[in-house]
């Protein structure tokens, strides 16, 4: 099997040639790599030419019109059996492929997706990171994996289809923003078996700080109301529950307020002041025990802690203004329209 691998890249020269580098050492070989540059003003034309002799790789420069388009670009030129697509901030293990084929004749996905974890060379805050979008005690719980809720929706870190697949449903229609969960949609509603190969997992390095992350999952929060405006039956209550989670923080901090201020005078106020203060305590502790036995090193759960904080503030936050502007205000937007 002939697997086109493809990785759009925007600004990104550095993260690109360790991502080559681990692709260099695949055990599996039938491959050929194709690099979309999506307008970068810091292009990796050079870079990409030092692994001409290692590997079956094209280099392509096109205009920025975002990640969505620069795949679909990909894709037009790619002569594989199956497409792969990753993010350039990821490393590759060495089995990467062999676990992917394995997978493919065991269950016959016409499309699929793979897990995502820290590499050992990550920071303390990438670690961190990791370890949020990946918990059960954050919106890790709600991504993809096999006991996640509802259909599993692979992510475009680490997404795979095959020929058939891009044929018929001509790629991504969003160019950025919630584009690979409208993808995952509308390949399922085409009738493709899409699943998870849970062996073929990538070092996903995500954002280097959390002011990054912050901006990165505001987005993601933002785009599950997209997603709700094209495909309603989408939007289940356990997506709200980030949402919920900053709302209950808001409500507490101004109960907390309002008991400083009366000396916890006010009977009602003071009874729920202390159980929010005590279900916040007991969750926080809960994430750091957990993140500690995960991560396995006290700093990176203390980190951990604030990244998972960052994670459902920034979703939340994002989640509740795309729903006043679209649903609320019943604003049309036409650029969500598939």
């Amino acid at each position: 099997m002939f697997f086109s691998i493809i990785i759009p890249l925007y600004n990104r020269p550095v993260e690109i040639k360790e991502l080559l580098v681990s692709l260099t050492q695949q055990r599996y070989s039938n491959f050929e790599v194709i690099i979309v540059e999506d307008g970068s003003s810091k292009p990796a034309e050079d870079i990409v030419a030092r692994f001409k002799g290692q590997l079956d790789v094209h280099y392509y420069y096109k205009e920025n019109e975002g990640q969505g388009f620069a795949r679909n670009y990909g894709f037009e030129r790619a002569k594989g059996d199956y497409f792969i697509v990753f993010d350039s901030d990821i490393l590759v293990p060495a089995d990467y492929l062999d676990h992917v084929l394995k997978g493919l004749q065991r269950d016959g996905w016409d499309a699929f997706g793979g897990p995502d974890a820290a590499h050992a060379s990550f920071t303390a805050v990438q670690k961190a990171i990791s370890y949020s979008m990946t918990s059960p005690f954050t919106t890790g719980g709600i991504r993809g994996n096999k006991k996640h809720v509802g259909q599993f929706h692979p992510r475009s870190f680490n997404l795979g289809i095959s020929r058939q697949v891009w044929e018929k449903t001509r790629g991504f229609k969003l160019s950025r923003r919630s584009e690979d969960i409208e993808f995952s949609i509308r390949m399922i509603n085409a009738g493709f078996k899409v699943g998870l190969i849970p062996e073929a997992f990538v070092y996903h390095k995500r954002r280097a700080n959390f002011s990054q992350f912050y901006q990165q999952t505001y987005q993601f929060g933002k785009g599950r109301i997209d997603i709700y405006k094209m495909y309603p039956s989408e939007l289940k209550p356990v997506h709200a529950l980030p949402a919920v989670f900053v709302i209950g923080l808001v409500a507490l901090l101004m109960i907390n307020v309002i008991n400083l201020l009366t000396m916890n005078e006010i009977q009602l106020f003071n009874a729920l002041g202390w159980l929010g203060n005590a279900f916040l305590g007991l969750y926080t502790f809960l994430l750091f025990l957990h993140a500690l036995f995960v991560c396995k090193n006290l700093g990176v759960a203390i980190l951990a802690v604030i990244a998972a904080y960052t994670q459902l503030i920034a979703y939340g936050s994002g989640f509740l203004s795309q729903y006043a502007t679209l649903i609320l205000s019943n604003k049309n937007n036409k650029k969500l329209t598939v």
